[in-house]
């Protein structure tokens, strides 16, 4: 059965492959890693099952009991003044509704001058988004299938500019208790801009995620496997400052090879003690390390770290994710237990 839901998740998949990667859509901040969790295995999965109501914003399938009455906060400075955060809450109203999921994530663009076409100060100008989802999940009864769907509105506000849109992320979840795998698919960001910034319509960030994890038997280890971004098979692009010159004076574009596009859809990560009060993370993003990679030079972009810390009903997280020498980011969390 686990077969045949697979080859039917991929043949629909055939029929969203209209999606972008970069610079081509609206609401990029809602792909931005959510919690210092997520950011420490590499910055996305899609098959985490237990107390952390952060994975929801990844697979709405995964909301689950365990996540009952816990409130997150997370936050971390992206770029220059760049800022960004979110919130998520739980609430389990009883074993047959179950659990219900809100969320809530922003990010602050910071100050700018604004300047007319001579180059005259106009003033000062600020941007910032937002986007508010409610989500929700179901066991598909007498199977190990759950489903879930989070419904989103979306606002963002760029100096005198302002776009509103509406937006759902629907998940798959197969949880193999025997063998302690789960195998998890997300659709996120299918929606439509209400109302855009100008006259035209514009595209929101399609992603489409597959996640593979599994607890090891005799190791207190949870290994995670995602392949992101298939909505796009070609997501790698010829960077032209690695083009190669000739005596000629010609120039030759790099070179993206089948097996280099193939890994630029991987991420990888590990989490020590995942169920303990005290655990260790570490991922490493393939896409993110070959379009920062520097020629010659080793500055180990792609790889992120970092911990959770459990103090009774409070726990804290810390992630920290490797861009480039110049500019590398840090995530702050903290989740409050309140039963």
């Amino acid at each position: 059965m686990l077969k045949n839901c697979l080859i039917m998740c991929f043949i629909f998949l055939s029929t969203l492959s209209f999606g972008q990667i970069g610079g081509k859509y609206v609401y990029q901040f809602l792909n931005l890693a959510q919690s210092p969790r997520q950011a420490a295995l590499g910055g996305k999965t899609v098959t985490v099952v237990d107390y952390d109501v952060n994975q929801a914003f990844y697979n709405p399938a995964t909301i689950n009991p365990e996540m009952d009455n816990r409130l997150s906060a997370n936050y971390g400075n992206y770029f220059g003044e760049v800022t960004y955060g979110t919130a998520a809450y739980a609430y389990t109203y009883d074993r047959h509704v179950q659990t219900f999921h809100a969320g809530v994530n922003y990010i602050n663009y910071g100050n700018f001058e604004g300047r007319d076409e001579l180059g005259n100060i106009t003033g000062e100008f600020t941007g910032s988004e937002i986007a508010l989802s409610f989500g929700y999940a179901q066991n598909i009864p007498w199977t190990d299938f759950y489903v879930g769907a989070n419904v989103k509105m979306i606002s963002s506000s760029l100096e005198s500019y302002s776009s509103f849109g509406v937006a759902a992320d629907l998940g798959v979840l197969y949880i193999d208790e025997p063998n302690d795998i789960n195998y998890g698919l997300a659709i996120r960001n299918v929606g439509y801009q209400i109302k855009p910034y100008a006259d035209t319509n514009e595209k929101l960030p399609l992603a489409i995620d597959f996640g593979v994890s599994q607890l090891m038997e005799n190791v207190p280890i949870r290994w995670h496997f995602t392949l992101e971004n298939l909505q796009q098979w070609q997501i790698a692009f010829s960077n032209p400052n690695r083009a190669e010159g000739s005596l000629d004076g010609s120039v030759q574009e790099e070179k993206v090879s089948f097996f280099n596009n193939a890994l630029r859809h991987v991420i990888a990560g590990a989490e020590l003690f995942p169920d303990k009060g005290f655990s260790i993370r570490l991922g490493y993003n393939f896409r993110r390390a070959e379009e920062l990679r520097i020629v010659d030079q080793r500055n180990f972009s792609g790889i992120s770290a970092g911990f959770g810390i459990r103090f009774g009903k409070v726990r804290f997280d810390y992630s920290y994710s490797r861009y480039t020498v110049a500019a590398n980011t840090s995530l702050f969390g903290m989740m409050i237990n309140l039963q």
